[in-house]
């Protein structure tokens, strides 16, 4: 059966009809534009006419004719007075226009989508959480999800940015292992990309999950307010410290709460270990060290990767030296070894004699080495000795002779460090993605927050000695040579640096002082002191080598 063809009016006025309805559609979008005050004044007179009318319908009889004289008393006073029907014409319009605007609902729990979150979350928490002896379970399928997640909030796209949890109390949250499950089943479930931050509370049986912001990365580096002795490492959330200074932002100056590290004779870490990937800030968060420690110390910088990320303090007041080769690494290692036992001596005869200690002995001197296993490997080869094993007597007394070491590593080369660097260096440092075993494998203690996959160069978490772990953004300190580097912070760098030493005919010097050899230290000072003292330093700079091993929870 052959198929009739639409009537012309269908075929061929489809286009007419839809831009008809498109010109309806914009005339009454118009026209309630327009009239939008009139329809607020009627909306406002009907419902203050509601109102009369419940107020009447409510009143006894008994009082509505003294309300009506009332009423029309009322009305013929404002007749009376001058402009009185006038003003009591816009009084009415007023209190119409005010009842009649369009009021914004207010929330007051969580909408269908909301709540089917909640529902999965805890119908996920239902085997960790319930056990079949328990006879009312506070989890169980199909349970009453609004008793253990009291309280929660959402951000604008549903996600949940805040939990409270309440477990039972048979839970073993004091085991490690069983508290990582549940934050791994709630970082899962709430969302990835985020980072979360985990709070138990044994004593209550409850667990806060909360998300936390970003650290901020626009800090650049710039003079702290410090004390001699103090070191900015970064900058973590506000509430984990006790303590904030105050920092410059672009244009804008605020308090940011920041990671102090103290070191001299009365702190309990004096040495750190920063341990990274590549590209991951260590040696900016080591340029940051070393532009807040010339100031007060001296600098001896020992680069092991060979880049020249150091160049711009080649040369400068109280740089050392900065040294990229194996021989240089070699003699200025052992030269800071005998400074510390030349330390340590005349400290000693002074402590007898009743003197204060020489001035020479109490300016600090920070050692940094970036990336020594490179030296491991190529002495090695070359059949020389390790330069981590002259770090023996710095690391071990180095606390007591104003001797600061700060070693850099790559994960891939924790290896290769020896014992006393392990032992000794009781402030430690993890930046750029890294998984919490790892993590938990240098700190010696998991974070309670969830790492992040993305992260910016100089992210990580800090801990210093037996502390908690905090997060950590290292201040913007990039090599002022690098051509990528931008210029705000390139001249933020270059605005740190001490001036260029110059010889003494006045030619700019341009190659750092040669460091003293062991032959520098002159016999006759440890003559002077008790023999004893001296056989024990001999007994420390001629120990053997630790045997190999790697445990960083130690």
């Amino acid at each position: 059966m052959a198929r009739r063809p639409l009537p012309r009016i269908l075929s061929s006025g489809s286009a007419q009809i839809a831009r008809s309805r498109e010109i309806a559609r914009t005339a009454a979008d118009n026209a309630t534009d327009v009239l939008h005050p009139l329809i607020t004044v009627t909306r406002g007179l009907r419902l203050l006419a509601a109102a009369g009318r419940r107020k009447w319908a409510g009143t006894p009889k008994e009082r509505r004719g003294p309300a009506l004289f009332l009423v029309a008393a009322c009305v013929l006073v404002v007749a009376l007075i001058p402009y009185g029907p006038l003003v009591a014409l816009i009084s009415v319009m007023a209190a119409a226009a005010w009842k009649g605007r369009v009021r914004t609902p207010v929330k007051t729990g969580p909408d269908e989508t909301e709540i089917g979150r909640l529902r999965a979350l805890y119908e996920a928490l239902v085997p960790y959480f319930s056990v079949p002896e328990d006879p009312d379970p506070l989890f169980s399928h199909g349970g009453a999800w609004d008793k253990a997640l009291s309280e929660y909030e959402f951000d604008g796209n549903g996600r949940v940015t805040r939990l409270l949890v309440t477990y039972p109390a048979y839970f073993t949250d004091s085991e490690a292992e069983s508290r990582a499950r549940i934050e791994q089943l709630l970082h899962a479930k709430s969302g990835r990309g985020r980072e979360y931050h985990f709070s138990w509370d044994e004593e209550g049986n409850q667990l806060v999950m909360s998300v936390l912001p970003a650290l901020p990365t626009s800090i650049a580096a710039q003079r702290f307010v410090t004390v001699p002795g103090e070191t900015v490492l970064g900058f973590t959330d506000p509430g984990a410290v006790q303590r904030t200074v105050p920092v410059t932002q672009g244009e804008e100056t605020r308090d940011a709460p920041p990671v102090v590290w103290r070191t001299g004779p009365r702190s309990t870490e004096p040495h750190l270990l920063v341990v990274g990937e590549p590209g991951s800030g260590a040696t900016s968060l080591l340029r940051s060290i070393v532009l807040q420690a010339l100031p007060h110390g001296d600098v001896l910088i020992i680069e092991g990767s060979g880049t020249g990320e150091y160049a711009c303090l080649t040369g400068r007041a109280g740089v050392l030296g900065v040294e990229c080769g194996l021989a240089g690494a070699l003699a200025s290692l052992e030269w800071a070894a005998h400074e510390t036992e030349r330390r340590l001596i005349a400290a000693n005869r002074a402590r007898q004699a009743g003197h204060p200690a020489p001035e020479d002995t109490r300016r600090p001197l920070w050692i940094l080495l970036d990336r020594p296993s490179v030296f491991g490997h190529l002495a090695a080869a070359d059949g020389r000795r390790d330069p981590q094993e002259l770090l023996q007597v710095p690391l071990r007394h180095g606390r007591a002779a104003h001797v600061t070491v700060v070693v850099a590593e790559q994960f891939d080369s924790l290896d290769a460090l020896t014992e006393p660097v392990r032992t000794h260096t009781r402030a430690r440092v993890v930046l750029g993605r890294a998984g919490i075993g790892e993590v938990t494998s240098v700190l010696g203690l998991a974070p309670h927050t969830t790492p992040t996959p993305d992260v910016p160069p100089g992210r990580g978490y800090a801990r210093l000695g037996t502390g908690p772990v905090l997060r950590l953004q290292v201040p913007a300190t990039p090599d002022p040579y690098d051509d990528a580097t931008s210029e705000a912070h390139r001249q933020a760098v270059l605005a740190l640096l001490p001036e260029r030493e110059e010889r003494e005919d006045g030619a700019e010097k341009t190659e750092p002082a040669e460091p003293a050899t062991a032959s520098a230290v002159e016999p006759a000072t440890a003559s002077a002191v008790e023999p004893a003292a001296v056989a024990a330093v001999a007994a420390l700079a001629q120990a053997p080598a630790p045997a190999e091993g790697w445990d960083l929870k130690k």
